[in-house]
């Protein structure tokens, strides 16, 4: 099946990450980014709608049906934040993108980047993982042809790319250490915009993929 693909996040580490491999794969059509600003990338598949307000989408909602995926990589760190607020940028904003998508695209299959540590019970102590295990629950409660939630864990970026989180810079040299003694914890960037794109393409058994998942759907 070829892929025509909403994405979101693509200037940010994962979403330039997962839009830098759609860019390149044969079953991907084409790639429409919606963001507050441009991504600066210039391709022949990709097109950009630049739209500052995501809990307000009435003005582009008629640019946004005909697509079969979406890969939603926008998020932010819960770092500093409070849960009300937290809530607002990730959920809040995440469902509406969703219900605005599924009511256009029925037959859409959306991919969710979420994050291991996510706590699918909402009961948790930790605030982000609450609200990130709500998050996926009601997004597969949302009539898409289906939901897959990935959770990487450590991500190995991309070389090249320009959104790269500053942190690699300086303890990037960890890595391979880590891949070494904890496989299960770490994925490239690579493996898992693959990953997102085979999900779309082909299906997965599973609507919650950890980093074993996001592994061999890499590799389909």
């Amino acid at each position: 099946m070829k892929i025509k693909a909403i994405l979101t996040g693509a200037t940010g580490m994962v979403g330039e990450g997962v839009l830098h491999e759609c860019l390149q794969h044969d079953d991907v059509e084409e790639v429409l980014v919606v963001s507050r600003k441009s991504c600066g990338v210039i391709h022949p598949k990709l097109k950009e709608i630049i739209h500052p307000d995501f809990y307000y989408l009435a003005a582009i909602e008629n640019q946004l049906s005909g697509y079969n995926a979406c890969f939603f990589c926008l998020g932010v760190s819960s770092v500093g934040m409070k849960e009300e607020e937290f809530y607002r940028l990730t959920y809040i904003l995440t469902l509406n993108f969703a219900t605005t998508l599924v009511n256009r695209n029925p037959g859409m299959s959306f991919c969710y980047i979420s994050g291991a540590g996510t706590d699918s019970t909402e009961k948790g102590r930790m605030m982000w993982a609450r609200v990130k295990g709500k998050t996926e629950n009601d997004l597969m409660k949302l009539p898409f042809k289906a939901v897959y939630n990935f959770r990487p864990g450590i991500i190995r970026p991309t070389k090249g790319l320009k959104n790269t989180l500053s942190y690699y810079k300086y303890f990037g040299w960890l890595l391979p250490i880590i891949k070494f003694v904890a496989p299960k914890y770490i994925t490239s960037l690579k493996e898992l915009g693959l990953a997102m794109i085979h999900a779309a393409a082909k299906g997965y058994e599973k609507n919650v993929l950890e980093v074993k998942d996001i592994l061999v759907l890499a590799k389909k």
